[in-house]
């Protein structure tokens, strides 16, 4: 002790003072350690029962579908002589959109596509006159049959066939042959005539993109139409088509959106068609649309050995922005209920039993009470019975200690301010 004495008489001011810092230092942490440990605190997050409207959800993502728009193109190419409209007026299928001054490329196509048509005409025309022959013989063997049918060997004087004779007799049967031969013809050249009729508007159609005049495909407003009395519009390849085409301007109608949204095959048995639903797009997700289900693919498709159901949602309005293939994520509203009891679904829990409780607070102590639980959403559940509106329930409990809680005040100068719990925590000593 006397050495101890000795060795700190002959220390210096500033060496006392910091082993002094030393020791106090050594000794807080020490106390800290072994006393303010134990004291671990438990803290609460609670709430309070309350009545609300619930809405359960099936969410997925997706892509638009379709849009309220179609593209004018044209596979001729030249310069631009007339323009017919402009954009906002209202057209019509097959009105005139603009007129070229052909050059060879365009002419040679052109040509070409008129030839087809042509071609396409007359075999209409053929198929047609054949058709008349084909008729006139049906006719011919119609009444032959007919004749033979309704005379007095082949039919009973009560106007009853006579069915023994004319199973017996070869005349009769091959009247009857000929008769449906020729009806079976004339049913052949039927089909004929709806299939040159075909080809002739699918040349047609071929023939007014080569055409020097570009013509609407659909009724709308037109819009995007960026085309000048003299512009070249020369030959382009399409990324969609094997044939040469250029985009001359949009057609929009009255047409709303439709998106195709991936459920899984948990999700697609509880949705049904008529199902609301809101929508936001990845590409303006501050604004939120509203839709309903019009088709539900039940097949689905399997995709790395993951099944998604295709879902169809027809949206309520209509917005120039929404482009194909736009990405798009929807929660579809599968039930509602309105003014029940609601609690966090964080706050349910289930006992080894299958029981279903919460923990409220009574005198700062947690006390289990059981539930009976009805629908629940991602983040409510609603309360049948065992709770009442306004009671406190805790939705989570977090355990820290003393020094975790609050800040302390640092040994080597300075002051730190103590950190209290707000909102709806309650803390209780352990």
């Amino acid at each position: 002790m006397k050495k101890i004495k000795d060795f700190l008489f002959q220390l210096g001011l500033i060496k006392k003072i910091i082993l002094l810092v030393m020791i106090f230092a050594i000794g807080y942490f020490t106390v800290s350690k072994l006393f303010l440990n134990k004291n671990g605190q438990v803290m609460y997050q609670t709430e309070k029962v309350a009545k609300g409207n619930l809405i359960i959800t099936v969410s997925g993502s997706g892509t638009v579908a379709s849009t309220n728009s179609s593209n004018i193109t044209t596979e001729a190419t030249g310069v631009v002589t007339k323009i017919y409209v402009k954009d906002g007026d209202l057209v019509k299928t097959g009105d005139k959109i603009a007129e070229l001054e052909l050059d060879l490329e365009g002419q040679q196509k052109s040509s070409q596509a008129w030839s087809s048509y042509q071609s396409a005409k007359n075999s209409l025309q053929t198929a047609k006159d054949s058709f008349y022959s084909v008729q006139a013989d049906l006719f011919t063997k119609w009444q032959s049959y007919f004749n033979l049918a309704t005379s007095s060997k082949y039919e009973n004087g009560d106007k009853t066939p006579n069915i023994a004779e004319r199973q017996s007799q070869t005349e009769y049967r091959i009247s009857e042959d000929n008769w449906l031969l020729s009806e079976a013809k004339y049913k052949v050249q039927q089909k004929a005539i709806e299939q040159a009729q075909l080809s002739l508007n699918s040349t047609w159609y071929a023939y007014q993109q080569a055409s020097p005049i570009i013509y609407s495909p659909i009724s709308g407003t037109v819009s995007g139409l960026s085309l000048q009395i003299g512009s070249v519009i020369n030959s382009q390849s399409s990324s969609n088509t094997s044939a040469t085409t250029n985009k001359i301007a949009n057609i929009k109608t009255d047409a709303l959106p439709t998106l195709s949204i991936n459920l899984t095959e948990i999700d697609v048995p509880k949705i049904k068609i008529g199902d609301k639903a809101t929508i936001t797009f990845d590409a303006f997700s501050d604004k939120t649309f509203t839709g309903k289900v019009i088709s539900i693919d039940t097949v689905g498709s399997v995709s790395s050995g993951v099944t998604n159901y295709p879902t169809v949602i027809l949206l309520d309005t209509k917005l120039n922005t929404i482009l194909l293939n736009m990405g798009v994520s929807a929660n579809i509203i599968t039930d509602t209920k309105d003014d029940v009891l609601l609690v966090s679904s964080s706050a349910v829990k289930t006992d080894d039993n299958g029981n279903n409780y919460v923990q409220i607070l009574k005198n700062g102590k947690p006390i289990n009470q059981n539930i009976e639980v009805g629908l629940s959403s991602d983040s409510q559940t609603e309360i049948i019975s065992g709770l009442i509106e306004g009671e406190t329930i805790i939705t989570s409990t977090t355990q820290t200690t003393s020094t975790s809680t609050q800040q302390t005040q640092s040994v080597f100068g300075g002051f730190g301010n103590r950190g209290g719990a707000g909102g709806n925590i309650r803390i209780q000593g352990r």
